[in-house]
């Protein structure tokens, strides 16, 4: 059922089928949406409704869009469902993160290739055991975007939790026995990263069968602070928006030449 008062347009994200490109970049933070629209031609804002804010553009002559999805799982996840019902299939999540390894450096860029379900959103749609994976091909788009771009990158597993302050201040909590133990593990487990939106969508886009990846600046990293390492705290996102419209370019000229 569409709740929306415009029938032709999806009830949260107030876009419709011709509104949008296949192809979207998907910024958490709805003032970054503006931001990434000046790398595509003739972008023009669509939709203005709650925490999303569409633009759509070209890109070497092919429709591309931007929507926002705020913070977390749960909007993210409409975000995509809607998207989705509107006609897009291939999608970059762009975001922040906080390292987690002490090789991940203030200003890197982080391409997850897997998220830890630490998180609710994806429960409601798969199993725990069923992985959070990103799609390859746009991993590998990714990927040659950052060593296009030369621009210092780390390809794994990201964390994705619920919490913001659950990572930030675990010892206030009354779980605070399974906070810290869990970021340990994964710590030992070699996750790169610390995020709040990938898990979700990586399992909503298998539900939906689209493609999907994330790629993050990273901010800042705790860990080489608690280890008294220099741990800068990086604000400008530009590096990881040229590496996610290329990452889109790269999609497709490759889907071009496969004809599809």
């Amino acid at each position: 059922m569409n709740y929306s008062e415009n029938a032709n347009k999806q009830y949260h994200i107030q876009v419709g089928k011709g509104d949008i490109g296949r192809y979207v970049i998907l910024p958490g933070d709805p003032k970054r949406c503006a931001k990434i629209a000046k790398y595509l031609d003739d972008a023009q804002m669509i939709a203005d409704s709650r925490e999303y804010i569409t633009y759509t553009g070209t890109l070497d002559g092919v429709k591309v869009s931007i929507t926002s999805t705020g913070i977390g799982g749960p909007s993210a996840a409409i975000a995509l469902e809607e998207l989705v019902q509107s006609g897009a299939d291939t999608f970059i999540r762009i975001g922040t993160c906080g390292g987690m390894q002490t090789e991940v450096m203030s200003g890197d860029i982080v391409i997850a290739s897997g998220a830890v379900r630490m998180e609710g959103t994806s429960r409601e749609y798969a199993p725990i055991e069923y992985p959070a994976v990103a799609d390859i091909a746009v991993v590998n788009s990714l990927i040659a975007a950052a060593k296009s771009l030369e621009q210092n990158y780390h390809v794994g597993v990201v964390q994705c939790k619920d919490s913001f302050y659950g990572q930030h201040s675990p010892e206030t909590k009354p779980v605070s026995y399974e906070l810290l133990n869990k970021w340990e593990a994964w710590k030992r487990l070699g996750c790169l990263a610390s995020e709040m939106e990938s898990a979700a969508l990586f399992i909503v886009a298998a539900s939906l069968r689209v493609r999907i990846g994330s790629c993050f600046l990273v901010l800042a990293n705790q860990e080489r602070e608690k280890a008294g390492l220099e741990n800068p705290v990086v604000h400008d996102m530009d590096m990881a928006i040229r590496i996610a419209v290329q990452g889109i370019r790269n999609l497709i000229h490759a889907d071009q030449e496969a004809g599809q």
